[in-house]
Protein backbone atom coordinates (compact mmCIF):
# COMPACT_ATOMS: atom_id res chain seq x y z
CA UNK A 1 0.00 0.00 0.00
CA UNK A 2 1.32 3.29 -0.91
CA UNK A 3 1.21 6.32 1.01
CA UNK A 4 -0.30 8.17 -1.03
CA UNK A 5 -3.83 5.49 -1.17
CA UNK A 6 -5.83 4.86 1.59
CA UNK A 7 -8.74 2.09 0.88
CA UNK A 8 -11.26 4.15 2.59
CA UNK A 9 -13.96 1.65 1.81
CA UNK A 10 -12.29 -0.91 2.64
CA UNK A 11 -11.40 0.64 6.03
CA UNK A 12 -15.20 2.35 6.70
CA UNK A 13 -16.66 -1.65 6.26
CA UNK A 14 -14.24 -3.10 8.64
CA UNK A 15 -14.69 -0.65 11.22
CA UNK A 16 -18.57 -0.53 11.01
CA UNK A 17 -17.79 -4.52 11.48
CA UNK A 18 -15.46 -4.23 14.13
CA UNK A 19 -18.47 -2.16 15.47
CA UNK A 20 -21.35 -4.56 15.00
CA UNK A 21 -19.21 -8.03 15.10
CA UNK A 22 -21.55 -8.97 11.73
CA UNK A 23 -21.11 -7.90 8.26
CA UNK A 24 -24.50 -8.41 7.74
CA UNK A 25 -25.41 -5.58 10.16
CA UNK A 26 -22.47 -3.82 8.92
CA UNK A 27 -24.13 -3.60 5.21
CA UNK A 28 -27.42 -2.19 6.78
CA UNK A 29 -25.86 0.71 7.84
CA UNK A 30 -23.24 1.27 5.13
CA UNK A 31 -26.34 0.35 2.96
CA UNK A 32 -24.43 -2.35 0.66
CA UNK A 33 -25.10 -6.07 0.68
CA UNK A 34 -23.38 -8.50 3.30
CA UNK A 35 -21.10 -9.99 0.66
CA UNK A 36 -20.04 -6.30 -0.40
CA UNK A 37 -18.89 -5.84 3.15
CA UNK A 38 -16.82 -9.10 3.33
CA UNK A 39 -15.08 -8.37 0.07
CA UNK A 40 -13.97 -4.97 1.30
CA UNK A 41 -12.82 -6.83 4.68
CA UNK A 42 -10.75 -9.12 2.94
CA UNK A 43 -9.27 -6.41 0.49
CA UNK A 44 -7.96 -4.77 3.70
CA UNK A 45 -6.70 -7.75 4.93
CA UNK A 46 -4.71 -8.43 1.62
CA UNK A 47 -3.54 -4.82 1.84
CA UNK A 48 -2.35 -5.41 5.35
CA UNK A 49 -1.41 -9.03 5.08
CA UNK A 50 -2.86 -9.94 8.45
CA UNK A 51 -6.55 -11.25 9.33
CA UNK A 52 -8.56 -8.71 11.31
CA UNK A 53 -11.44 -10.81 11.99
CA UNK A 54 -11.66 -14.91 12.84
CA UNK A 55 -15.42 -16.16 12.60
CA UNK A 56 -17.31 -17.66 15.48
CA UNK A 57 -20.81 -19.54 16.04
CA UNK A 58 -22.80 -16.01 16.18
CA UNK A 59 -21.00 -14.05 14.10
CA UNK A 60 -17.43 -12.26 14.35
CA UNK A 61 -14.19 -11.84 16.32
CA UNK A 62 -11.70 -9.61 16.48
CA UNK A 63 -8.43 -10.81 15.87
CA UNK A 64 -5.50 -9.25 18.01
CA UNK A 65 -4.33 -7.24 14.89
CA UNK A 66 -8.03 -6.40 14.30
CA UNK A 67 -7.92 -5.13 17.88
CA UNK A 68 -4.69 -3.15 17.40
CA UNK A 69 -6.49 -1.62 14.16
CA UNK A 70 -9.74 -0.63 15.35
CA UNK A 71 -8.82 2.46 17.88
CA UNK A 72 -7.37 4.56 15.20
CA UNK A 73 -9.79 4.09 12.68
CA UNK A 74 -12.42 4.41 14.86
CA UNK A 75 -10.88 7.65 16.25
CA UNK A 76 -10.12 8.79 12.51
CA UNK A 77 -13.75 8.41 11.25
CA UNK A 78 -15.06 10.34 14.27
CA UNK A 79 -13.03 12.80 13.57
CA UNK A 80 -14.13 13.04 9.93
CA UNK A 81 -17.76 12.70 11.12
CA UNK A 82 -17.63 15.83 13.75
CA UNK A 83 -15.47 17.91 11.04
CA UNK A 84 -18.62 17.05 8.46
CA UNK A 85 -20.75 18.02 11.23
CA UNK A 86 -19.58 21.68 11.97
CA UNK A 87 -21.15 22.65 8.58
CA UNK A 88 -24.81 23.01 8.29
CA UNK A 89 -26.96 25.12 5.78
CA UNK A 90 -23.22 26.26 4.52
CA UNK A 91 -22.54 27.72 7.96
CA UNK A 92 -19.77 26.15 10.34
CA UNK A 93 -20.91 25.47 13.63
CA UNK A 94 -19.02 26.84 16.08
CA UNK A 95 -18.67 25.79 20.08
CA UNK A 96 -18.18 28.73 22.45
CA UNK A 97 -17.00 27.90 26.12
CA UNK A 98 -18.00 30.62 28.88
CA UNK A 99 -17.12 30.66 32.29
CA UNK A 100 -20.01 32.82 34.17
CA UNK A 101 -19.95 33.73 37.99
CA UNK A 102 -23.01 32.19 39.31
CA UNK A 103 -25.17 35.16 40.24
CA UNK A 104 -24.91 36.61 36.41
CA UNK A 105 -25.35 33.25 35.00
CA UNK A 106 -28.86 33.07 36.73
CA UNK A 107 -29.98 36.72 36.99
CA UNK A 108 -28.77 38.21 33.59
CA UNK A 109 -27.70 35.55 30.99
CA UNK A 110 -30.36 32.52 31.36
CA UNK A 111 -33.09 34.79 30.78
CA UNK A 112 -31.32 36.46 27.16
CA UNK A 113 -30.16 32.85 26.42
CA UNK A 114 -33.17 32.41 23.67
CA UNK A 115 -32.62 35.42 22.25
CA UNK A 116 -28.58 34.77 21.44
CA UNK A 117 -29.58 31.40 20.13
CA UNK A 118 -32.48 33.27 17.89
CA UNK A 119 -29.93 35.50 16.76
CA UNK A 120 -26.63 33.03 16.67
CA UNK A 121 -28.18 29.63 15.61
CA UNK A 122 -24.71 28.30 14.54
CA UNK A 123 -23.07 28.78 18.01
CA UNK A 124 -23.43 26.84 20.36
CA UNK A 125 -22.43 27.78 23.64
CA UNK A 126 -20.99 25.82 26.48
CA UNK A 127 -21.80 27.52 29.52
CA UNK A 128 -19.56 26.49 32.68
CA UNK A 129 -20.59 28.35 36.46
CA UNK A 130 -18.00 29.04 38.89
CA UNK A 131 -17.94 31.35 42.16
CA UNK A 132 -15.79 34.13 40.32
CA UNK A 133 -12.61 31.98 40.62
CA UNK A 134 -11.75 30.61 37.11
CA UNK A 135 -8.63 28.86 35.23
CA UNK A 136 -9.26 30.38 31.83
CA UNK A 137 -6.30 28.57 30.18
CA UNK A 138 -6.87 24.98 32.27
CA UNK A 139 -10.68 25.23 31.82
CA UNK A 140 -10.39 25.56 28.04
CA UNK A 141 -12.47 29.15 28.37
CA UNK A 142 -12.66 31.19 25.47
CA UNK A 143 -14.37 33.79 27.60
CA UNK A 144 -14.67 34.27 31.16
CA UNK A 145 -17.39 36.64 32.74
CA UNK A 146 -15.85 37.84 36.13
CA UNK A 147 -16.71 39.99 39.03
CA UNK A 148 -14.47 42.18 40.22
CA UNK A 149 -12.18 45.48 39.14
CA UNK A 150 -11.28 44.28 35.39
CA UNK A 151 -7.73 43.65 36.56
CA UNK A 152 -6.88 40.05 35.60
CA UNK A 153 -3.32 39.36 34.48
CA UNK A 154 -2.91 38.08 30.68
CA UNK A 155 -6.21 39.26 29.36
CA UNK A 156 -8.56 41.93 28.05
CA UNK A 157 -11.10 42.94 29.93
CA UNK A 158 -14.81 44.90 28.39
CA UNK A 159 -16.63 46.34 31.26
CA UNK A 160 -20.47 45.09 31.24
CA UNK A 161 -22.12 46.90 34.02
CA UNK A 162 -21.83 47.33 37.80
CA UNK A 163 -24.05 45.80 40.66
CA UNK A 164 -23.86 47.23 43.55
CA UNK A 165 -24.28 45.34 46.55
CA UNK A 166 -27.58 46.09 49.22
CA UNK A 167 -29.19 43.89 51.79
CA UNK A 168 -32.35 41.71 50.86
CA UNK A 169 -34.25 39.23 52.64
CA UNK A 170 -37.78 37.80 52.69
CA UNK A 171 -40.67 39.90 53.58
CA UNK A 172 -41.26 38.40 56.82
CA UNK A 173 -38.17 39.83 57.64
CA UNK A 174 -38.44 42.83 56.31
CA UNK A 175 -41.69 43.84 58.60
CA UNK A 176 -39.10 43.83 61.31
CA UNK A 177 -36.22 46.35 59.86
CA UNK A 178 -37.52 49.83 60.60
CA UNK A 179 -34.50 51.27 60.35
CA UNK A 180 -30.60 50.30 59.33
CA UNK A 181 -30.02 49.73 63.38
CA UNK A 182 -32.83 46.91 63.35
CA UNK A 183 -30.32 44.57 61.48
CA UNK A 184 -28.03 44.07 63.95
CA UNK A 185 -30.44 41.62 65.97
CA UNK A 186 -30.62 40.28 62.27
CA UNK A 187 -28.98 36.99 61.40
CA UNK A 188 -26.64 38.12 58.72
CA UNK A 189 -25.48 35.87 56.28
CA UNK A 190 -22.11 36.67 54.38
CA UNK A 191 -19.94 34.98 51.64
CA UNK A 192 -16.48 33.99 51.47
CA UNK A 193 -15.26 37.61 50.93
CA UNK A 194 -14.37 39.76 54.14
CA UNK A 195 -15.71 42.85 55.20
CA UNK A 196 -18.78 43.24 52.85
CA UNK A 197 -21.04 43.72 56.19
CA UNK A 198 -18.51 45.97 57.86
CA UNK A 199 -18.40 48.50 54.55
CA UNK A 200 -22.09 48.33 54.11
CA UNK A 201 -22.64 49.38 57.97
CA UNK A 202 -20.33 52.17 57.46
CA UNK A 203 -22.18 53.48 54.57
CA UNK A 204 -25.53 53.41 56.31
CA UNK A 205 -23.97 55.17 59.76
CA UNK A 206 -24.48 52.21 61.48
CA UNK A 207 -21.80 50.55 63.70
CA UNK A 208 -21.01 46.61 62.39
CA UNK A 209 -22.06 44.20 64.94
CA UNK A 210 -19.97 41.15 65.00
CA UNK A 211 -20.86 38.89 62.06
CA UNK A 212 -20.55 35.09 62.53
CA UNK A 213 -22.63 31.92 60.89
CA UNK A 214 -22.57 29.98 58.21
CA UNK A 215 -20.34 31.31 54.98
CA UNK A 216 -22.13 31.07 51.61
CA UNK A 217 -19.65 30.58 48.48
CA UNK A 218 -22.68 31.26 45.87
CA UNK A 219 -24.69 34.30 45.76
CA UNK A 220 -27.61 32.13 44.00
CA UNK A 221 -27.57 30.03 47.62
CA UNK A 222 -27.55 33.00 49.72
CA UNK A 223 -30.53 34.51 48.21
CA UNK A 224 -32.43 31.26 48.49
CA UNK A 225 -31.85 31.13 52.02
CA UNK A 226 -32.78 34.62 52.36
CA UNK A 227 -35.90 34.25 50.24
CA UNK A 228 -36.70 31.01 53.00
CA UNK A 229 -36.44 33.64 56.16
CA UNK A 230 -32.77 32.35 57.19
CA UNK A 231 -31.54 35.69 57.46
CA UNK A 232 -30.80 39.65 55.45
CA UNK A 233 -27.77 38.74 53.00
CA UNK A 234 -25.59 41.87 51.00
CA UNK A 235 -26.27 40.81 47.34
CA UNK A 236 -26.63 42.47 43.56
CA UNK A 237 -30.23 43.66 43.46
CA UNK A 238 -30.25 43.84 39.84
CA UNK A 239 -28.75 40.03 39.36
CA UNK A 240 -32.30 39.14 41.42
CA UNK A 241 -35.25 41.08 39.83
CA UNK A 242 -37.37 38.20 39.37
CA UNK A 243 -37.07 37.78 42.94
CA UNK A 244 -38.29 40.84 43.89
CA UNK A 245 -41.05 41.59 41.52
CA UNK A 246 -42.23 38.51 42.59
CA UNK A 247 -41.69 39.47 46.51
CA UNK A 248 -39.53 36.33 47.21
CA UNK A 249 -36.98 38.35 48.18
CA UNK A 250 -37.38 42.38 49.06
CA UNK A 251 -34.75 45.27 49.38
CA UNK A 252 -35.38 47.27 52.55
CA UNK A 253 -32.83 49.86 52.37
CA UNK A 254 -31.89 51.88 49.49
CA UNK A 255 -27.87 52.33 50.88
CA UNK A 256 -25.99 50.01 48.48
CA UNK A 257 -21.92 49.82 48.36
CA UNK A 258 -20.08 49.81 44.73
CA UNK A 259 -18.50 46.64 45.15
CA UNK A 260 -17.03 46.05 41.62
CA UNK A 261 -18.43 45.14 38.03
CA UNK A 262 -19.19 42.89 36.15
CA UNK A 263 -16.72 42.64 33.21
CA UNK A 264 -16.08 40.01 29.74
CA UNK A 265 -12.36 38.58 30.31
CA UNK A 266 -10.91 36.89 27.28
CA UNK A 267 -7.32 35.47 27.57
CA UNK A 268 -4.77 37.80 25.68
CA UNK A 269 -2.90 35.31 24.08
CA UNK A 270 -6.20 33.86 22.16
CA UNK A 271 -7.32 34.71 18.74
CA UNK A 272 -10.63 35.30 18.97
CA UNK A 273 -12.51 33.49 16.38
CA UNK A 274 -16.05 34.06 14.87
CA UNK A 275 -18.52 32.72 17.27
CA UNK A 276 -16.69 34.50 19.98
CA UNK A 277 -16.49 37.91 18.11
CA UNK A 278 -20.91 36.88 17.68
CA UNK A 279 -21.08 36.56 21.52
CA UNK A 280 -19.21 39.80 22.28
CA UNK A 281 -21.58 41.59 20.00
CA UNK A 282 -24.62 40.28 21.25
CA UNK A 283 -23.52 40.53 25.09
CA UNK A 284 -22.43 44.38 24.29
CA UNK A 285 -25.62 45.24 22.05
CA UNK A 286 -27.79 43.17 24.90
CA UNK A 287 -26.06 45.54 28.04
CA UNK A 288 -26.90 48.97 25.66
CA UNK A 289 -30.69 47.57 25.62
CA UNK A 290 -30.44 46.35 29.18
CA UNK A 291 -32.71 48.92 31.67
CA UNK A 292 -30.81 50.56 34.36
CA UNK A 293 -31.14 48.79 37.78
CA UNK A 294 -32.97 51.92 39.45
CA UNK A 295 -36.15 50.78 36.13
CA UNK A 296 -36.33 47.03 37.59
CA UNK A 297 -35.85 48.38 41.30
CA UNK A 298 -39.73 47.41 42.63
CA UNK A 299 -42.01 49.44 44.67
CA UNK A 300 -40.97 49.41 48.13
CA UNK A 301 -44.06 49.43 50.82
CA UNK A 302 -44.69 52.64 52.36
CA UNK A 303 -43.37 51.46 56.26
CA UNK A 304 -39.83 51.52 54.46
CA UNK A 305 -39.84 55.02 52.90
CA UNK A 306 -38.46 56.71 56.48
CA UNK A 307 -35.64 53.81 56.77
CA UNK A 308 -34.58 54.43 53.69
CA UNK A 309 -33.91 58.19 54.54
CA UNK A 310 -32.35 56.97 57.45
CA UNK A 311 -29.89 54.98 55.79
CA UNK A 312 -28.79 57.25 53.53
CA UNK A 313 -25.42 58.69 54.18
CA UNK A 314 -24.47 62.22 54.14
CA UNK A 315 -25.64 64.07 50.99
CA UNK A 316 -27.95 61.88 50.12
CA UNK A 317 -26.01 59.61 48.14
CA UNK A 318 -25.59 55.87 47.91
CA UNK A 319 -22.20 55.08 50.25
CA UNK A 320 -19.43 53.73 47.36
CA UNK A 321 -16.64 51.17 47.82
CA UNK A 322 -14.24 49.25 45.37
CA UNK A 323 -12.40 45.89 46.16
CA UNK A 324 -10.33 44.44 44.33
CA UNK A 325 -12.41 40.70 43.55
CA UNK A 326 -15.48 40.11 44.29
CA UNK A 327 -18.07 37.72 42.58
Amino acid sequence: MTRSHLPLNALRAFEASARHLSFTRAGLELRVTQAAVSHLVKSLEATLGVLLFRRVPRGLALTDEGEALLPSVADAFGRMRAAMETFEDGHVREVVTVGVVGTFARGWLLPRLRDFRDKNPYVDLRLLTNNNRVDMAGDGLDYAIRFGDGSWQGTDATRLLPAPLTPLCSPAVAKRLASAQALTGEVLLRSYRDGEWARWFAAAGVPCPSIRGIVFDSSVLMADAAAQGFGVALLPAQMFASELRQRRLVQPFATQIEAGEYWLTALKSKPPTSGMQSFKAWLLEAMAGAPDAAATRPARRKEFRRSRAQTRPAGGRPGRRTAASVG
